[in-house]
């Protein structure tokens, strides 16, 4: 049995659209550096995801990878043996069930294996959120 997943904390949309070079909200070119990773634009709050969970795709640590999580069905990666209660759930990764889940996953889905009390901030949440998005 997986040991319990903690939820992440992120504020890396930023960080992240400048470690794939994209470009800012004013149309300016964000600066990378020629080796920077999606991963390793990710700010130091979101150490307490990735000690549980990889960003890369296809890499599970305890908890399963979030690369490309966004818009999946919950319980559905490849190679992880999640909780029934989250394969059985029928969710839908998408914004709204993200917010849920990381605002309470127990609450949202009771018998869930990831034991994180929860993000009460929502301005996290949503950064976490738009983090997730970026892994793709």
């Amino acid at each position: 049995m997986p040991k319990p997943v903690h939820a992440c904390l992120a504020f890396a949309l930023p960080l992240a659209l400048a470690a794939c070079g994209a470009k800012t909200d004013d149309g300016t070119a964000a600066q990378a550096g020629a080796e920077t990773t999606v991963a390793d634009a990710a700010p130091a709050a979101f150490g307490i995801c990735k000690s549980c969970h990889a960003v890369e795709k296809g890499k599970t640590v305890i908890g399963p990878s979030l690369y490309g999580i966004v818009g999946t069905k919950a319980g559905d990666v490849a190679g992880y043996s999640f909780s029934p209660a989250l394969k059985g759930s029928g969710l839908v990764w998408d914004e709204a069930t993200l917010d849920k889940w990381l605002e309470n996953p127990m609450k949202l889905v009771p018998g869930t294996r990831m034991s994180y009390a929860g993000q009460a901030d929502p301005e996290k949440r949503k950064a976490i959120i738009a983090y997730l998005k970026t892994l793709k």
